[in-house]
Order: C-alpha cells, then sequence, then structure tokens
C-alpha cells in the first residue's frame, strides 16, 4: 500500500474545499436515501465532517497501529447513529466515487486499490470493535434528567441518572443528545467522581450559536430524558501510578469539569486515607461571573493538598489575579515535576500548553484533550485534531469543553 500516494492525493482533494463534501453527500443519499436519517436535519454545519474525517484517517493508516485504540473506540460510539456493518460499505463506495470525480487522471487504478485497501482495513477495526461491543453495553443510554440549576444566563449544572448505570472514570467524556435537538451531538464530560447511586453532573456554558448548549442552558427541564452514548477519552484520565502524583489543573470555561471530577475523587481518597497528592487548580473565566464553582474551591482550599487560584481576563476591576489563565499558571513557579491537566477552548489549551512547556513542565507531562474547532452538531465518522496524533472522539460546540 502506497501511503504517501494516499496522502498526496488526499491533499488535493481537501484543497478543493466545499466541492468535495458537497459532491460526497449527494452521491452517498442519492444511491442510499435510507441513510440520510442518520444524519441531523440541517446539513449546513455537518458538510465536511464526515468526508474529511474520512479522508485523514485513511490516509493516514501507516499510523494505524498508533490509533487503533481510537478507531476502535470509533466504532463502538457509531453504535448510538444506529450505524449497522452495511453502512460502511455505503460510505466507502462513496468517498471512492468523490475522490475518483475530483483527482481525474490522478485517480489510476493503482490509488483506487490502496484507496479501498486502507479505508476496507480501518472500517474491519470499527466494525469489530462495535460487535464486541454490543455483547456488554448498549448502544446508548437513557439518562433521566433529576436536576437543573441555572448559574447566571449562560452556565447550567445538570444532574442525570442514566438507565443502566454508566460506567466511567474522572477525565471521561460522553456524548448527549437532548429530546428536541435529535441527532445532534455534544460531548460532555462528567464533573463528578463515580457515585454510589450512578448519577452524573454536566457543567453546560451556552456557545453562541450552539443549538445543543443553548437548549440546555434556556429549556432543558427536570423530568426529561436525554440519550447518553458510551464514555470516550484517555488524555485526561490518571492511571494508578499518576494519580499519586502532584498536579498543576488549568481549566477554561466548563473546562472544569473533568479536573472537577478529578478533585472529588482526590478529596475521597484523602478523607479514607489521609493521602493525597498537591493539586493546584487554576480556573480562567472572561467575567467573575463566570467563575460558577469558586465558593466550592474557596471551601476546598481549606485542604492541606489544595490551591485554588481564580483568573478573569476581561474584567479590569476584578481584584484578583487578572490575565489568561495559562499565563497565570505558567508564571506560578513549582512547575517542574508536576503533571499538568489543562482543558478550556482550543486557542486556550494552544497557549496554555505551550507556556507550561515553556515553564518547565516535560512535554510528555503535559496532558490535553485534542479536538476539534466545531459547533455541537458532531456527526458520524468524525475526527479533526490540532494535534497529528488522533487520540479521541470531537469535542463539543465551537470546541469549548463542557
Amino acid at each position: 500500500m502506497d501511503t504517501a500516494a494516499l496522502k498526496e492525493t488526499w491533499a488535493l482533494a481537501e484543497g478543493l474545499g466545499d466541492e468535495v463534501p458537497l459532491f460526497f453527500y449527494s452521491h452517498l443519499f442519492l444511491s442510499h436515501p435510507d441513510l440520510r436519517s442518520l444524519f441531523p436535519v440541517s446539513m449546513a454545519t455537518q458538510r465536511d465532517r464526515l468526508v474529511g474525517a474520512l479522508g485523514r484517517i485513511v490516509s493516514g493508516v501507516d499510523q494505524l497501529d498508533d490509533v487503533a485504540e481510537f478507531i476502535q473506540q470509533l466504532g463502538r460510539d457509531h453504535r448510538r447513529f444506529e450505524v449497522i456493518a452495511a453502512h460502511y460499505s455505503a460510505v466507502g463506495a462513496s468517498l471512492l466515487a468523490t475522490l475518483k470525480h475530483f483527482l481525474g487522471e490522478r485517480w489510476t487504478d493503482e490509488v483506487a486499490a490502496d484507496w479501498a485497501g486502507a479505508y476496507g482495513l480501518i472500517a474491519t477495526v470499527m466494525v469489530e470493535a462495535a460487535e464486541a461491543s454490543e455483547r456488554t453495553s448498549p448502544a446508548s443510554w437513557a439518562g433521566h434528567v433529576t436536576a437543573v440549576e441555572r448559574r447566571g444566563l449562560d452556565i447550567a449544572v445538570i444532574q442525570v441518572r442514566p438507565e443502566p448505570e454508566l460506567s466511567f472514570v474522572p477525565g471521561q467524556s460522553v456524548a448527549v443528545e437532548v429530546p428536541s435537538r435529535p441527532r445532534l451531538w455534544r460531548y460532555l464530560s462528567p464533573a463528578n467522581a463515580p457515585r454510589s447511586d450512578g448519577t452524573i453532573e454536566f457543567h453546560v456554558q451556552m456557545v453562541p450559536g450552539g443549538q445543543v448548549s443553548s437548549t440546555i442552558v434556556r429549556s432543558l427541564e427536570v423530568g426529561e430524558t436525554v440519550r447518553l452514548g458510551a464514555p470516550v477519552g484517555q488524555e485526561l484520565t490518571l492511571d494508578q501510578l499518576e494519580r499519586e502524583r502532584d498536579l498543576v489543573m488549568v481549566a477554561g470555561g466548563t473546562g472544569l469539569a473533568p479536573l472537577r471530577a478529578h478533585l472529588e475523587r482526590i478529596d475521597q481518597d484523602w478523607q479514607s486515607t489521609g493521602k493525597a497528592p498537591q493539586v493546584h487548580l487554576f480556573h480562567g473565566a472572561r467575567l467573575p461571573g463566570s467563575l460558577y464553582e469558586n465558593r466550592l474551591f474557596q471551601n476546598l482550599a481549606g485542604r492541606p493538598w489544595f490551591t485554588y487560584t481564580p483568573v478573569v481576563s476581561d474584567d479590569p476591576s476584578y481584584p484578583g489575579r487578572q490575565g489568561l489563565v495559562g499565563d497565570v499558571a505558567a508564571d506560578s513557579g513549582a512547575l517542574r515535576g508536576r503533571l499538568a491537566l489543562v482543558c478550556g477552548s482550543p486557542e486556550m489549551v494552544r497557549h496554555t500548553v505551550s507556556r507550561l512547556r515553556a515553564g518547565g513542565i516535560a512535554q510528555t507531562d503535559v496532558r490535553f484533550e485534542q479536538f476539534a474547532t466545531l459547533d455541537d452538531d458532531s456527526h458520524a465518522m468524525h475526527r479533526h485534531t490540532h494535534d497529528p496524533q488522533p487520540s479521541r472522539l470531537p469535542q463539543s460546540e465551537e470546541g469549548d469543553h463542557a
């Protein structure tokens, strides 16, 4: 398989802009009209998601060993879209037809065979993972909304009881679909450690133009039932050895959620064993009102293992630390030897990761999710990262983590 040719031909197709996804979806829906129901009613923001993700994954098939776990997770997660094995063949045929149409004479028999082989390999991995998952877990969970607390105009904290119980670890995310926005999924991170009653807490911040976040913040009510996908993600999880390391946590907005889950777990361990790593949390927001867990963390700061620094960027009258949260964290000192967890918007993450590494934290000790800048219409087969090593499913609206 000529992986260089795969990369080269995909780069050519990708450079043609919107024409490629428009042709792809037209071909897919004309040849398989039954698949249209798997996608959102509005395709305005969907456009290059599926074909773009497919192209990047397939053209990078030479790195399959490095991303096999991600592709397997992608296959398992697609069960919530009611994707079956036959759908992969339809999507593959439309992908090849699209490339043939736009590549012209560059679409040789050899290139066609390479693309077909690479796509087939990845599809096989996804299908096998999905089939194995069917034996142990449902395709999705019913999440009964038990509480909704609105904190200001643009943030809501919701409590959900999944049925059946949904197992996760701090740092993971789950896809959420609300009843009034069918087939529009947003990734949210549980903001709590696993509870004995199985409930999960989500923090949601409204994003301009975001259909799912706006619906949750403005109108989701107790008694409604949302749909939840399987837990995904590894970058912000901690193994047993990492749980013993001192941490610096840097969050922007509701990117606080997965870090809060770790803090809850650490506090539980400390209360039961008297042992905990040293943790310094930096939480950044544009305005003081968006420091929506300020009281909780001020109280937690009484623990001998926890330090809390709130940071505000856009209010010069704020009496505490001002500026970009990544700058404040990097300038705090005593970073060497710590493991850093970073979560927020793509811009915040890029800036913070760069500053922490420059400030003395080893590159391998700065952990962050690699996600896309996209809105909440996340859908099937999508993957787009800011880093060259794909490692998880897409994030939420406009890339803001919740």
